[in-house]
């Protein structure tokens, strides 16, 4: 059965989408600990991320690398922190998180609750930034 983001990368869930390439899709989390709180996958299905082989590993990173600075200059923030958790969805992903200190990157705060206008006007400033 495919994961809910090969449903998300094949259309069958929307999704306010970033970027994506041939081996890569990037999209707001839904359910953000910060605003712009981005979720990069691989479009392959794979569970576990150090499963990846290692060119698809790197290309992860990589492709990651585009929408951390994009999303840097559309959230002002101190940094991108980077998490693997890997546990809530059997599809490897990387959750690219604007942070000003150690506690945003906290999976234990309550998700923030955006309207579609929010996740609207913060997907259009990323995509703004994107070179």
């Amino acid at each position: 059965m495919a994961s809910i983001f090969t449903k998300i990368i094949n259309g069958e869930i929307p999704s306010y989408k970033i970027a994506e390439d041939e081996n890569f899709y990037a999209f707001l989390d839904v359910f953000p600990v910060a605003k712009g709180h981005t979720l990069v996958v691989p479009k392959k299905e794979i569970d576990y991320i150090f499963d990846m082989d290692d060119n698809l590993l790197a290309g992860l990173h990589v492709f990651s690398k585009k929408i951390a600075k994009a999303l840097e200059k559309a959230i002002p923030c101190k940094r991108i922190g980077t998490a693997v958790v890997g546990l809530e969805v059997p599809h490897a992903h990387l959750h690219l998180i604007p942070i000003n200190n150690i506690a945003d990157i906290s999976f234990e705060h309550p998700k923030l609750k955006l309207s579609e206008t929010e996740f609207k006007e913060i997907l259009e400033k990323i995509k703004a930034n994107l070179e």
